[in-house]
């Protein structure tokens, strides 16, 4: 073997290790795909929320959504002993539902009341409450930025609801999914209509 013929070898074997460190290092810095992850938060979050396990549902919300610590988050949405707690929506801000004043029942001549009707037993603050079913996250697709929310992924969340008495439907939520300080949480959710990332354009 002469020296031109080693000097090609060692050549070769300089290029394919330079080739083979570069791979490397280009694999490293590849960032891993971030799909798993961001179903399994929008998932688990809205089985916590619907479950009402504010314990496990606060920690996945941003900062935005917290409206203050995880524990004012819990506080806020946990049922106490108070029999008439004020109501809070699911985004943490309070329940638009109008309040009903209840007004006298209505009297007979001889001032006696009505029998009144039988209803279904239940706690004091116990309101009527749907049954669910398993929740199913899939879809994950990238959003932009909004001028409330930083982009991130939009998942579709589906599950059926089931009220007494009445035939059960299928419910659809888009839930905007954010890196915030190196972990996914939950900025935005919004109910679907036409499509996820339409759902989370506004809000």
């Amino acid at each position: 073997m002469n020296r031109h013929t080693t000097a090609l070898i060692s050549a070769a074997g300089l290029l394919l290790t330079g080739c083979t460190q570069a791979a490397d290092q280009n694999a490293e810095q590849k960032p891993a795909d971030p799909t798993a992850a961001v179903l399994k938060v929008a998932r688990d979050y809205q089985t916590a929320a619907l479950a009402r396990d504010w314990r496990t549902a606060c920690p996945l919300r941003s900062a935005r959504m917290l409206h203050g610590s995880v524990e004012d988050c819990i506080k806020a949405n946990t049922l106490d002993d108070d029999p008439s707690p004020t109501p809070t929506a699911e985004d943490g801000e309070p329940d638009p539902s109008p309040t009903v004043d209840i007004a006298e029942p209505p009297r007979y001549a001889d001032g006696s009341t009505p029998r009144p009707q039988a209803t279904r037993s239940r706690t004091p603050g116990e309101a009527e409450r749907a049954d669910t079913g398993p929740v199913v996250a899939s879809d994950a697709v990238t959003v932009p930025a909004t001028p409330k929310h930083p982009a991130g992924y939009g998942v579709l969340i589906t599950y059926t609801v089931q009220w007494p008495g009445k035939p059960a439907t299928t419910a659809r939520r888009a839930l905007r999914v954010v890196q915030e300080s190196g972990t996914w949480v939950v900025d935005q959710l919004e109910d679907v209509e036409t499509d996820v990332p339409t759902a989370l354009s506004g809000g």
